[in-house]
């Protein structure tokens, strides 16, 4: 019960990875380029038809797991396996995680991808608003580095990846609780990779900008938005995109996949902005 993705390569050929958020944009993107590069991928979202319709792969239920822990099934290269799992419930996190490693074999990447936007002034948020910020794209992180890095460190070795946003790094008019939530995502990444890093295990941010998801068109009210997007907005104290174009989620997956790769393996504890320039960094 899984989907294969066809012109497999080999870069991360034997390899097991975990992406949250899969059910669309980013965390799709992110599944099928680790898919493409050879790893069984564990696609993970709140929602199974959001996982089936973002990579074909049905949600694999108990009843088709091996049973014997010492038996693995990840399926050929670049195959991809979708979990039904929220990240705000420490439990079904730990569950998870467990059952990919007695499934499919030890974890070698995960992938934070999980997030939400609530948009609105900074002194207006609700508490609930906040609270669920929060809950996934902070508190997210931490369950599921927190149930994978234990194992990968008694292994020595493994690469945790998490997507923030350039809004961490610079503050962004009606994106408090967003932009909070993510600098906190990414400061809790660089202290677990400082904490790990003579284990050999890696920790790394990708800080995307405006990327073509359903959580930026979601923020467009007309057919001008992109193009004021890459503008800039001096009225909200937004700069432009000087590379003159707006993200495509498999930009922010090639980003995704060089750090997860072997290709960075002196890398630990860094926040690469992948934004087309936006933050003038």
């Amino acid at each position: 019960m899984s989907a294969h993705i066809s012109g497999v390569g080999a870069e991360l050929a034997g390899r097991t990875a975990l992406v949250t958020g899969a059910g669309q944009g980013i965390g799709a993107a992110v599944a099928r380029r680790l898919a493409a590069e050879g790893a069984h991928v564990v696609a993970t979202d709140r929602t199974a038809d959001a996982l089936d319709r973002s990579t074909g792969a049905p949600d694999r239920s108990a009843a088709d797991r091996p049973r014997d822990p010492a038996t693995y099934d990840a399926g050929p290269p670049g195959t991809i396996t979708a979990h039904v799992m929220d990240v705000t419930d420490a439990t079904r996190v730990d569950t998870v995680v467990h059952d990919v490693e007695r499934t499919h074999g030890p974890l070698d990447i995960l992938v934070n991808v999980a997030g939400i936007l609530r948009p609105g002034p900074a002194a207006e948020l609700t508490d609930e608003d906040w609270a669920d910020t929060f809950a996934v794209n902070t508190t997210g992180v931490f369950h599921t580095s927190r149930a994978v890095a234990a194992r990968m460190t008694a292994r020595g070795r493994g690469s945790i990846v998490t997507v923030g946003s350039n809004a961490a790094g610079v503050p962004r008019t009606g994106m408090a609780a967003y932009a909070a939530s993510k600098a906190a995502a990414a400061m809790y990444t660089k202290c677990l990779g400082l904490e790990l890093a003579r284990s050999g295990v890696r920790c790394n941010i990708v800080a995307p900008g405006s990327t073509d998801t359903a959580m930026q068109r979601a923020l467009w009210t007309d057919a001008t938005a992109p193009q004021r997007v890459i503008d800039g907005d001096p009225a909200s104290f937004r700069t432009g995109i000087p590379l003159g174009r707006i993200a495509a989620p498999d930009d922010i997956a090639e980003a995704v996949l060089f750090l997860a790769s072997d290709r960075a393996r002196h890398i630990t504890m860094q926040e690469l902005y992948v934004d087309g320039g936006a933050t003038l960094r």
